[in-house]
Formats: C-alpha cells, sequence, structure tokens
C-alpha cells in the first residue's frame, strides 16, 4: 500500500496556496495553477505545510489522496522552481528553430514543421539539433514534449529522429544479405 499521502507538501519560499472550496491555487514566481481536489479527499494548509487525507476509509478515497498530493507537490515545485524537457533531433538536415511562441521543425519530410506552443510553454533552442522546453505546469510541459516527439519518433535501425535527452533508443542490427 502507498503511504505518498501521508508525507505533507512543505511550501517553499515565495509560494502561496489558497484553498476556497474543493479548488486550490498555488500562486509563485513562474505563474498561477490551480487544481480541483476530489470529493473524497481533505485538505488541510498550516502555516506552510498541505496535509492530505481520506475522507472515508475506502481504498479508492486513499489512493486519490495520494494522487492530490503528488498533483499539488508538483504544481508547488512548478510555481517556484519549474520544469524543463530536453529533446534531441537525429538525422541529417534534422533541425529546430524557436520564433517566439513557435518551433519550426525540419525533419526530413517536404515540408516543415510550424508547432505552435500553447500558452504557458516556452522554448529555447540552444543549437540546431536541440529543443528545450521549459513550464511551470509538468502535466502541459510532458503533453507539449509528446506531441513535438510524435512528428518523428526515433526508428530502431539508425536512431534518427526526435527523441528525449534522456531517452535510450535500442539499436537493431541491419538485415543480412
Amino acid at each position: 500500500m502507498s503511504r505518498v499521502a501521508s508525507s505533507p507538501v512543505e511550501m517553499p519560499k515565495g509560494v502561496e496556496v489558497k484553498q476556497s472550496g474543493q479548488e486550490l491555487t498555488v500562486k509563485g514566481g513562474n505563474g498561477t495553477l490551480a487544481l480541483q481536489v476530489h470529493n473524497n479527499v481533505e485538505v488541510s494548509i498550516e502555516e506552510n505545510v498541505i496535509k492530505f487525507a481520506a475522507r472515508d476509509g475506502a481504498k479508492s478515497s486513499r489512493a486519490l489522496a495520494g494522487t492530490m498530493r503528488a498533483l499539488v507537490a508538483n504544481m508547488v515545485q512548478g510555481v517556484s522552481a519549474g520544469f524543463e524537457r530536453r529533446l534531441q533531433l537525429n538525422g541529417v538536415g534534422y533541425r529546430a528553430k524557436a520564433a517566439g511562441n513557435v518551433v519550426n521543425l525540419t525533419l526530413g519530410f517536404s515540408h516543415p514543421i510550424d508547432y505552435e506552443l500553447p500558452k504557458g510553454v516556452t522554448v529555447e533552442t540552444p543549437t540546431q539539433t536541440e529543443v528545450l522546453l521549459k513550464s511551470a505546469d509538468k502535466q502541459l510541459l510532458g503533453q507539449v514534449a509528446s506531441e513535438i516527439r510524435a512528428f518523428r519518433p526515433p526508428e530502431p535501425y539508425k536512431g534518427k529522429g526526435v527523441r528525449y535527452s534522456d531517452e535510450y533508443v535500442r539499436r537493431k542490427e541491419a538485415k543480412k544479405k
């Protein structure tokens, strides 16, 4: 059994948490995030600690309490430090260029791909083959990184494609004559 909900979330300096009904709003240096807490989860805020508990003893309520605790912990970390995801482009002629909130990708297709980023996600391209995504919302950041990777996922023979920087692509041996 997981005991995630039993450990409280500590708020660093500069982070404010407000509760109105079942809605939690976390405000910090990197922005503001809101979360609708499930009805079976009880939230209590004391000084700079947030505690979670299940309203009843049901197994699903305890699981939801742990989930809500993890989501709020990610929100607190996001508004204080932020999250980043790094993508690498492997392949001849594969390159990326950031212009405002649009990423221009050249991935071996007959046309370039212009991917418009949603509000709350910023992009940098330190090199032509590297894309650095930053956001306070961990879920949104992962979704954007996944959508960019889906344009050309890494293939197992030459390793060409868009991959996460920490991703390992298992290579296959080429067909023999």
